[in-house]
């Protein structure tokens, strides 16, 4: 009898034990502080992920395309852009990717062409941005991938 009241002790202040470590995990790192280390563009853009992608729009409702999530993502905060991103890239001053800061555009050649895709820079080399209709959806990625990383032509600041 002393072995199995041993193990259900055992077993309820492993629970209580279990129980304490994780609500102190969860409350050490709320929510709210990983978020307010970013500039409210970047919240708003990050706010977007999952949105459909979709050829030729720019709104939540209808979906994006990478030049028309950059250009409604801007907007919001008052700054107008170009809708194409040939258009970001020949109107904007070009920042080194070694000075890369939050809110810089990202540019990338995925279809031979210098400037054929666009992201918003967020920090530590990752980008939010709508990749395609494969991909499906905004999402954030990272220079560091050698898909993007060997694709990147160049960084532009609003």
């Amino acid at each position: 009898m002393p072995v199995a009241k041993n193990y259900r002790c055992f077993f309820l202040w492993s629970g209580l034990l279990a129980t304490i470590v994780l609500v102190s995990g969860c409350a050490s790192v709320p929510e709210t502080k990983r978020t307010a280390d970013y500039s409210p563009m970047i919240s708003y853009a990050l706010s977007l992920q999952g949105v459909p992608y979709h050829y030729g729009k720019s709104s939540p409702e209808e979906g994006f395309d990478c030049s028309g999530f950059v250009k409604h993502v801007y907007e919001q905060q008052g700054v107008r852009l170009p809708r194409t991103v040939q258009g970001m890239a020949q109107s904007l001053t070009q920042v080194s990717k070694d000075d890369l800061h939050s809110g810089d555009l990202v540019f990338f050649n995925t279809d031979g062409k210098p400037f054929s895709h666009v992201g918003i820079y967020i920090n530590n080399d990752n980008f939010i941005h709508a990749p395609s209709q494969r991909t499906g959806k905004v999402l954030v990625s990272s220079l560091k991938n050698r898909y993007w990383g060997d694709r990147f032509s160049c960084a532009r600041r609003p």
